[in-house]
């Protein structure tokens, strides 16, 4: 066998050079791989919404000039690309100009631009707009799950709630309204924040459509259960209301990532009290995602016929999120809080906000990017396991206005 090169070192005696080819790890089989495995889940998947999606845009944008090569291309900008163009739906979901017709979708976002509820620094009745925007930069294809929102679900963008500046009560009463109408068609509601102070009227608006029970997961930084702030019903009060509600236990309230030194002590007197369930990041780094998942959904699902999925910006470690009110070090990883966002949603939803997206603050609209990435998270993951519309039985008390 021929031996391998010997080169000279400052040091005494030879030293080999190991072999090209010696150093790789002969139990690798690149076939098992995500990564393959992701490459031949898309050649399952459809192409047909796309298809159709290119017509429409031929049809509402007029065929392209005669010097273009692909002729898929219209002369006025419709739908997905080009990314830079268009009007900014969430996604590039068609918007849903007769609110009445969002049951004709699978989901349907609606932006909640209000932020009376904030009790340091507002910005928050920008986060639709901000997430919207940059929305635009994202494909409805996600290359780890196999998963193309465009070919396997329906996706509409319903516009904003219009809410009362400097009244919180008005605008919670418009807030639960508009998300029960959309419960009520059947359509997931996907609520953009918006300070906290929505989780109150959000949950209610779904509550008040069902008899059934509903359990909520919450990911934050901070408790936000306190029953009053400033004399009012702010961003650190939501879950105080909600659990008041005949049909939301807080023993199914699960809070993820709470901990640092903003946590108001009224709020932990009563999580005590009352007794949710609060694991903090360093209970999350001990247990993993994975099984940090598995025991939200046992709790969360535990008696309860729904789980309500609460996403705050802020619990993830402000080097990622600036543009929040309240940002706060040493919060969620953005992959660890997307993993078990994905696991928990696997299981099925009955609604979804983000909350706590302050443009105003953000750097490069990175706050806001990871918003959108809760919302394709999610849906992403109900689609792939089959449990998008799973909420539909619930609706057994629909409203109609």
């Amino acid at each position: 066998m021929r031996e391998p090169p010997i080169r000279q070192s400052r040091r005494a005696g030879p030293i080999r050079t190991p072999v090209r080819g010696q150093c790789h790890h002969p139990d690798f089989n690149m076939l098992d791989s995500q990564g393959w495995k992701a490459l031949e889940a898309e050649e399952k998947l459809s192409g047909k919404g796309w298809g159709r999606e290119k017509k429409w845009a031929l049809d509402m944008g007029l065929p392209g000039s005669e010097s273009l090569t692909d002729k898929s291309i219209p002369t006025f900008a419709r739908g997905e690309l080009p990314h830079f163009a268009g009007i900014n739906t969430f996604l590039k979901a068609p918007y849903v100009e007769n609110v009445r017709d969002v049951g004709k979708y699978d989901a349907a976002v609606l932006g909640i631009p209000f932020d009376s509820g904030t009790t340091y620094r507002p910005g928050t009745r920008f986060g639709p707009q901000g997430i919207r925007r940059i929305s635009a930069l994202y494909t409805p294809y996600n290359y780890e799950m196999g998963v193309d929102l465009r070919e396997q679900m329906t996706l509409c963008d319903a516009g904003d709630v219009f809410t009362i500046p400097a009244n919180l009560e008005k605008s919670f009463d418009q807030i639960t309204r508009g998300v029960s109408h959309v419960f009520s068609s059947g359509a997931l509601p996907i609520m953009l924040g918006g300070d906290h102070s929505i989780g109150f009227p959000c949950v209610r608006g779904i509550a008040e459509c069902t008899s059934k029970r509903i359990g909520i997961i919450h990911f934050d930084r901070h408790i936000d259960i306190q029953e009053r702030d400033l004399d009012e019903r702010m961003h650190t009060t939501p879950w105080f209301w909600a659990t008041n509600l005949p049909n939301v236990s807080p023993k199914n309230l699960v809070q993820l990532g709470i901990g640092g030194w903003q946590v108001p002590r009224d709020g932990v007197k009563v999580a005590r009290e009352r007794g949710t369930n609060v694991l903090t990041i360093d209970d999350i780094e001990k247990l993993g995602p994975e099984k940090t998942a598995e025991i939200a959904l046992e709790l969360a699902w535990k008696d309860a016929d729904a789980v309500y999925i609460s996403f705050d910006v802020d619990s993830i470690d402000c080097g990622f999120v600036p543009g929040t009110g309240w940002p706060e070090p040493g919060g969620f990883l953005p992959r660890e809080a997307l993993k078990i966002l994905g696991l928990v949603a696997a299981e099925g939803l009955c609604g979804l906000e983000v909350v706590e997206v302050s443009p105003p603050y953000d750097t490069s609209d990175i706050t806001a990017l990871f918003g959108v990435r809760v919302v394709v998270e999610a849906l992403g993951s109900m689609v792939a396991h089959g449990k998008l519309g799973a909420h539909k039985h619930l609706i057994d008390k629909p409203v109609s206005f």
